[in-house]
């Protein structure tokens, strides 16, 4: 038996990195899980190695750029699975060319990120909440950073949707709590995922143990790690836990943040 036998569950930006993290563990779960992604190719091999186990795993080509997606990711993931009981809003973008301040950062690139991590969790959150009232229950958990707690230079955009995205879920959580659904976020610090590895222009393996001396537990996260508590946060073993967060950073944030500029190093 396993936390979410008989539940239907939706993964944004669930083909790769910390959504794929978090594919995998619901589905060892007991979920049938909705993988929602723009990356056909990825989208795909992810629910392959799913079904290889013997689950139940579709993939829904998503550009959540576009405010039209959400509605009909939630539509086809209701007409293919028939529910939906725990949504995850994962996707998320921070180009590497969108490292500027904001007299530097174009209203494009701006518009684009917000549509992307922020607004997208608002209408995914809109159109799947009528499922889960119909449910009698429903759980969603929301992917932010620890950049919406403290940030860093030249990320203004994708600080300010992080920043957000916990205001949000403390929100709606008020508004739905009385219905049985909870709302809940979660902080990842650095973990290892291609947003991270893509913005490396030297040795992979050689940055990211550069990037953990930096963390107390002496490592970079891994997106099964964030997946974990993902998983528990929809289950019922989280069943009092509501518009809260969780921070998942290996300790960064009790040294007071990851930038070292910050720590005097």
């Amino acid at each position: 038996m396993g936390d979410h036998d008989n539940k239907i569950a939706l993964v944004t930006g669930g083909a790769q990195g910390i959504g794929k993290g978090i594919v995998d563990v619901l589905s060892s779960e007991g979920a049938q899980v909705c993988i929602a992604d723009i990356s056909e190719e990825h989208g795909i091999k992810a629910v392959s190695e799913i079904e290889k186990l013997g689950r139940k795993a579709i993939y829904v080509q998503a550009n959540f750029e576009n405010s039209a997606e959400p509605k009909k990711v939630i539509e086809e993931c209701v007409n293919r699975l028939g529910n939906i009981n725990i949504l995850v809003n994962n996707v998320g973008i921070q180009p590497s060319t969108s490292y500027k301040n904001v007299e530097e950062t174009s209203e494009e690139v701006w518009d684009a990120i917000i549509n992307i991590n922020l607004k997208s969790y608002f209408l995914m959150s809109k159109y799947s909440i009528p499922f889960m009232r119909r449910n009698g229950e429903g759980a969603i958990v929301n992917i932010a950073s620890v950049q919406g707690l403290q940030s860093q230079k030249l990320v203004p955009p994708y600080a300010a949707s992080k920043g957000a995205v916990l205001s949000l879920t403390r929100q709606m959580s008020l508004d739905y709590i009385k219905e049985n659904i909870r709302i809940n976020a979660i902080c990842p610090g650095t973990i290892n995922t291609p947003m991270v590895t893509n913005s490396i222009s030297g040795n992979i393996n050689e940055s990211l143990k550069l990037f953990g001396k930096d963390i107390p537990i002496g490592r970079v996260g891994e997106p099964k790690e964030i997946g974990q508590v993902a998983s528990f946060l929809c289950s019922d073993k989280a069943s009092f836990i509501s518009g809260e967060y969780i921070i998942v950073d290996g300790g960064i944030m009790a040294k007071g943040g990851w930038d070292t500029e910050l720590q005097g190093e």
